[in-house]
């Protein structure tokens, strides 16, 4: 029998299975999202593979474009270069599914660390339903992208910031060190050094007195300072810090679905989450310090002005009230009451699991990994991977295209399935490198906003056929434009061949 005292409760146990809920959470994590094709529901991941390939083959990160032929032998330099190479890796032993391991382990321990921190403070329930808004928050953006492999940093980093503020400490200078992995991992690490800085100001604005204020301004400077360094080990230098930014700045972001803001015309888990929110503080009421309202508020901000920021406001909402939230909601909890039997069940999941169960349980997953590697069954869907029509051009002209009539204008989603093919696209998602004049141009002409723009567009850039969705309006323009033919259509995509190539 185990005797466990959890915010007051005294739940009295039998004998423990060894398992715990982070490692339940992160087991079922990895089990639903394994067998879940949305994670390769974004062209991005094939390019993604492409770049650590490139890598792999040259033994260098490449600092000029390789792949499309409007911006050939351009400045662009792989920031996530680490993430490529992981990505690039997994496709190399085992196909899809084995990139689908990767992005669903990562996502799978940045709950665990969740979970973990919000069992310190929350009774296990309050705590599974803050895991649950955390990945229905996220899994509109769960992809096998680059992002999802700096999850558990993302996390983990708030986690090491929170406990320090529960300390009255700065975080331990080794935690700064991890900014070295995550600034070639994601361009998220400045959001990290971001949040340090705001954890940082809270800490010095509360400190009581003038000598335990210049104590933290110290200690956080230190902190801070070897973090910012740190994060400076990256390909960019220290232009890495401002490269999130100068992104967000570029205007033809508003055009991607992800960078969309919020629309609310269906049930969408933010609004629900919001709603049950509004209504917990309506009846309960939660008092924070100010830094982390202003911190909960830019969260919020970030999730309604850009779609793909749900998963910030998931994963880190929940850490940042967790402490203030036991001490005013759950500290009234009567010393010594005997919890109920869900409780105790709930309670007895609560300490670390023994190393018996995890390596159990992680034997069991590797287990279903290989089976999902072995059965691949997974792949990116039709929507963006046009492989019958391009077969189709190939079929045609085996011998290949030269190199200025073979060239191709691309619907934008495509792009990353010609690079995997070998095809240099017109145009592709690394917006850095084309910047908002060429990509407007390019809207522009497929969309007809200026009728005259495609065939100047075709002509400048030597097109030799089009590759595009059906329901483009350029579609219709070239199935009536002189020198022009339709030579392929499916529900996927339409192929244009111009006479050159005949």
């Amino acid at each position: 029998m185990t005797t466990l005292s959890y915010n007051g409760v005294v739940a009295t146990t039998g004998h423990r299975t060894g398992l715990s809920w982070p490692l339940l959470v992160a087991a079922i994590t990895f089990i639903v999202l394994l067998t879940r094709g949305g994670l390769l529901a974004d062209g991005d991941t094939y390019w993604h593979i492409v770049a650590g390939r490139w890598m792999f083959q040259h033994f260098a990160i490449p600092t000029a474009d390789p792949f499309s032929y409007t911006m050939a032998g351009a400045q662009w330099t792989a920031h996530e270069w680490l993430s490529e190479i992981i990505f690039a890796a997994a496709f190399s032993i085992g196909g899809w599914s084995a990139v689908i391991g990767v992005a669903a382990a990562a996502f799978a321990t940045a709950l665990a660390i969740l979970t973990r921190y919000l069992l310190r403070h929350l009774e296990p329930l309050y705590a599974l339903v803050f895991v649950a808004m955390a990945f229905s928050l996220a899994a509109q953006h769960l992809l096998a992208r680059p992002h999802t492999l700096a999850a558990p940093l993302l996390v983990f980093w708030t986690v090491a910031l929170l406990r320090a503020r529960e300390a009255s400490d700065a975080p331990p200078l080794w935690v700064a060190l991890l900014m070295v992995v995550w600034a070639n991992l994601h361009g998220s690490f400045a959001f990290g050094l971001a949040l340090g800085a705001v954890f940082g100001a809270e800490a010095i604005l509360e400190a009581q007195g003038s000598a335990a204020r210049w104590r933290a301004t110290q200690q956080w400077s230190r902190f801070l300072l070897a973090a910012l360094l740190a994060s400076m080990i990256n390909p960019h230098g220290i232009y890495a810090l401002v490269f999130a930014y100068d992104l967000s700045r570029m205007n033809f972001i508003n055009r991607i679905s992800e960078w969309s803001a919020t629309s609310f015309e269906g049930v969408v888990p933010l609004e629900i989450w919001l709603l049950i929110a509004g209504v917990a503080l309506l009846t309960r009421g939660l008092r924070l310090p100010p830094v982390r309202i202003v911190l909960l508020l830019g969260l919020l901000h970030m999730a309604l002005h850009h779609r793909r920021h749900h998963d910030l406001l998931g994963l880190l909402a929940p850490a940042i009230v967790a402490e203030p939230l036991a001490a005013q909601w759950f500290a009234a909890r009567g010393k010594g009451k005997q919890a109920a039997a869900l409780d105790r069940l709930f309670a007895s999941l609560v300490p670390p699991a023994t190393k018996a169960a995890c390596s159990i349980v992680l034997a069991c997953l590797a287990a279903a990994a290989l089976v999902a590697v072995r059965i691949d069954a997974l792949r990116p869907p039709k929507l963006m991977t046009p492989d019958a029509a391009l077969a189709a051009v190939r079929a045609a002209y085996p011998g290949g295209f030269s190199p200025l009539p073979g060239r191709v204008l691309n619907s934008y989603e495509f792009s990353g399935y010609l690079i995997f093919s070998g095809v240099a696209p017109f145009i592709d998602a690394r917006g850095d490198l084309y910047g908002d004049a060429f990509f407007f141009s390019y809207q522009k002409a497929i969309h007809l906003e200026s009728p005259e723009l495609l065939p100047k567009l075709l002509e400048q850039y030597h097109v030799g056929w089009t590759l595009l969705s059906p329901q483009l309006p350029a579609v219709a323009l070239l199935d009536r434009l002189p020198g022009w033919k339709r030579f392929y259509a499916d529900d996927t995509a339409v192929v244009h061949i111009h006479d050159a190539l005949d």
